[in-house]
C-alpha cells in the first residue's frame, strides 16, 4: 500500500473529525464541537499526517517548543489501517522535526497502555490534568 507522509499539510476539520470517528479516538475528543476542533487544529504547531491516495488515514497532531518538550496531543489511525506500522510512522517522523534535547510527551488512552512501552517511551505517573469546569483552588 502507497502511503504518503505529509509535515503540516492542510488538514480540514471535517478531514481530521472523520478520521477520529474512524479510529477509536473520537470517544474521547469533542467531535461534536466544530469550533474546538477547529482551533485544536488551527493552533497546533506540529501535525504529521498519513495520506492513502487523497484520503486521511492518520495524524499526530502535537504542540511544541522544538527543543525542550514535543506535546503528542492526538494519535489516530484509522482502524482499518492499523497495525501495519503507520502509527509508529507517525511518531518517529514527529521525532524527526524536533531538537536534539526534545522529550515526546503523550497522555496514552487506556486500551493503548502497553503499545507505547514496547516503542520505548517510559512511564511517568506524575501528569495532573485540571478539568475545564475545576477552578484553581486557592
Amino acid at each position: 500500500m502507497d502511503i504518503e507522509y505529509r509535515i503540516n499539510h492542510p488538514i480540514t476539520t471535517d478531514q481530521f473529525i472523520n478520521l477520529l470517528k474512524e479510529s477509536t479516538l473520537a470517544e474521547r475528543r469533542p467531535i461534536d464541537n466544530k469550533r474546538c476542533m477547529e482551533g485544536m487544529l488551527a493552533n497546533s504547531n506540529l501535525c504529521i499526517s498519513a495520506w492513502h491516495k487523497h484520503r486521511l488515514i492518520g495524524i499526530a497532531r502535537s504542540l511544541t517548543d522544538f527543543h525542550y518538550a514535543c506535546y503528542l496531543s492526538d494519535l489516530a489511525v484509522g482502524l482499518e489501517y492499523q497495525a501495519q506500522g503507520i502509527g509508529k510512522k507517525l511518531q518517529a517522523l514527529t521525532q524527526k522535526q524536533l531538537g536534539p534535547e526534545c522529550k515526546l510527551i503523550l497522555i496514552a488512552a487506556p486500551t493503548a497502555h502497553s503499545y507505547y512501552q514496547h516503542l520505548g517511551f517510559t512511564h511517568n505517573s506524575r501528569c495532573w490534568v485540571l478539568e475545564r469546569d475545576a477552578a484553581i483552588a486557592t
